[in-house]
C-alpha cells in the first residue's frame, strides 16, 4: 500500500472499516498450521537457547501467525524472518497489553483525545480534528518492550519469557505531542505528564491497576520527539497495536507508548499510581545492573524505567542455523542494529565468537531511533561448528556489552548476540 495521504485517511474514516476494526468480534485466535511441527523443548532453569521464545504460532485479526506467550493480556511475538527489513509490517509487528479487557472496536464518531488536569483549555478532540487541524509528522522509530530478551536472563526472573521478537520498527505519522500541549496550554506548575488508554481489567490485587497509565516528567526532552501517531508504516494503526492512535515516544520503551490513547493529563505532582510506583522500575545502578542478593535485601534504590533509553542493540537475522553451510562459499550474514540514544554508527562482526572483530556493511539510514540493516559476507574457511556474534555502536559511543545484566524485572538486556553454526564439507 502506498502512503495514504490525508485525502485518502479521511476517505477512509467515512468507510464502515473506520468505526469496528474487528467487526465487533472480541481478538481470539486460531492456532496455524505451521504448529503443527511440535515445538523445540525449554524449560530452564538455564537461559533459552533459542532466538524466539517458545511458544505456539497462532493467528489474531490483522495479524500473520505471530508466537503467542499468553492471551490474556495478549502477548503476540514476532517471529526471527521478519527482521530482515528495516520496517516491521504491521501484520507482524508485536503485541503486548498488560490487561485483558482491550478494545476490539473503537466509533469514531464518538471517540476523543482529552487533553486535560493542569491546562489553561481542556480539550476534546475528535480524530478528524487531530487529522485536519495539525501539521502531520513523521518518524522511524523501533518499539521495544522492556522485557525483551528475558528469557536469556541467568538466574531466571519472572514475567513474560520474551526471545528477541518483543520489539519492531515503523514510520509512524501522527501529530506532534508538543504542538497538542501548546494547544492546551499547559499551566505552571505541571511537573509530568500522564498518558492512557482504552484497555482495562483486573491488575495485580489491591493495587488500583486496572489501568495503565504511565507518566514522564514534563521536561524530558524525549517529549520534543514524541508524536500521537495515528499511521503505521502509512497505515491505519492495527487494532491491536493502538487503534486509534498511540504514543509514539522514540528512544524510551514500548511501556511508555500508550496504545488506544485518549487521556493526556497535567499533573502538578508525581504521578504515584501502580504502574509508576510499583511496576516497571529498576535499579538505580548503572546500566540497571544489580545482584539477587541487593534485591532481596530490601535497601535497593529504584526509578522507572523511563528514567533511561533503550540500550543500543545487534542482532543476527540470517544465517539462523537450522541448516549446515558448505564450506569455501560466501554466506551472506544479515541483521539489525538499534540504540535509543541516537543513530547507530557501526556494526561490528565476529566469525570466532567474540575474539576479533571486523566492521559489517550499513544499510540505508531511516533515522536516529529506526532498525538500521547490517550485512557481512563471511567465507567459512574450515568445516565444523562455529560461533559468530555481532555488536554495535550508537552515535554517542555506546558499544554493546559482551556481559550479562541482572535486575529482577528483567529490563535492560543488550548483551551482545551469537548463532551457533555448523559447516560441512561441499558436495
Amino acid at each position: 500500500m502506498g502512503r495514504l495521504s490525508r485525502r485518502s485517511l479521511l476517505a477512509w474514516l467515512g468507510s464502515s472499516a473506520a468505526g469496528l476494526v474487528f467487526n465487533g468480534r472480541q481478538a481470539r485466535a486460531q492456532v496455524a498450521t505451521q504448529a503443527a511441527t511440535p515445538l523445540p523443548s525449554f524449560t530452564g532453569p538455564g537461559a533459552n537457547p533459542y532466538w524466539n521464545g517458545v511458544n505456539p504460532l497462532v493467528s489474531y485479526p490483522q495479524k500473520l501467525p505471530l508466537l503467542r506467550m499468553t492471551d490474556r493480556g495478549i502477548q503476540l511475538e514476532t517471529p526471527r524472518p521478519y527482521f530482515l527489513s528495516a520496517f516491521t509490517p504491521n501484520a507482524a509487528f508485536y503485541v503486548r497489553y498488560h490487561l485483558e479487557l482491550i478494545p476490539n472496536a473503537v466509533d469514531l464518531s464518538t471517540w476523543r483525545l482529552s487533553l486535560e488536569g493542569n491546562v489553561e483549555r481542556p480539550l476534546q478532540l475528535g480524530f478528524d480534528e487531530l487529522v485536519k487541524n495539525f501539521k502531520a509528522v513523521s518518524v522511524a522509530a523501533v518499539n521495544q518492550c522492556s522485557g525483551n530478551s528475558r528469557s536469556r536472563f541467568q538466574p531466571r526472573v519472572p514475567g513474560a519469557q520474551w526471545g528477541n521478537g518483543a520489539m519492531g520498527n515503523a514510520r509512524w505519522t501522527g501529530v506532534r505531542l508538543r504542538e497538542l500541549l501548546a494547544s492546551a496550554g499547559i499551566k505552571s506548575g505541571t511537573v509530568q505528564l500522564q498518558f492512557q488508554g482504552l484497555d482495562r481489567g483486573p491488575g495485580p490485587e489491591g493495587k488500583g491497576a486496572d489501568a495503565v497509565m504511565k507518566a514522564l516528567e514534563l521536561t524530558d526532552p524525549a517529549l520534543d520527539e514524541a508524536l500521537v501517531a495515528y499511521l503505521m508504516n502509512d497505515e491505519p494503526l492495527p487494532m491491536l497495536n493502538g487503534f486509534p492512535t498511540r504514543l509514539i515516544v522514540p528512544g524510551k520503551f514500548g511501556v511508555y507508548w500508550i496504545k488506544h490513547l485518549t487521556w493526556i493529563r497535567a499533573l502538578t505532582s508525581d504521578d504515584t499510581n501502580y504502574w509508576m510506583a510499583t511496576a516497571y522500575r529498576i535499579p538505580d545502578t548503572p546500566k540497571g545492573n544489580t545482584t539477587p542478593a541487593e534485591a532481596a535485601s530490601g535497601t535497593l534504590k529504584t526509578v522507572p524505567i523511563g528514567h533511561v533509553r533503550m540500550p543500543v542493540r545487534s542482532f543476527i537475522v540470517v544465517p539462523d542455523g537450522s541448516s549446515k553451510l558448505p564450506s569455501g562459499l560466501p554466506v551472506r550474514v544479515q541483521g539489525i542494529a538499534f540504540s535509543g540514544d541516537g543513530p547507530v554508527v557501526k556494526v561490528e562482526f565476529s566469525e570466532d565468537d567474540g575474539r576479533s572483530w571486523v566492521e559489517a556493511t550499513l544499510g540505508a539510514n531511516h533515522g536516529p531511533y529506526s532498525f538500521r540493516t547490517w550485512e557481512h559476507t563471511w567465507r567459512p574457511s574450515r568445516t565444523g561448528k562455529h560461533v559468530i556474534a555481532v555488536r554495535a555502536t550508537d552515535a554517542k559511543g555506546n558499544v554493546q556489552p559482551d556481559a550479562p545484566v541482572w535486575n529482577p524485572g528483567g529490563y535492560l538486556w543488550n548483551r551482545v548476540e551469537r548463532q551457533t553454526l555448523i559447516v560441512g564439507a561441499a558436495g
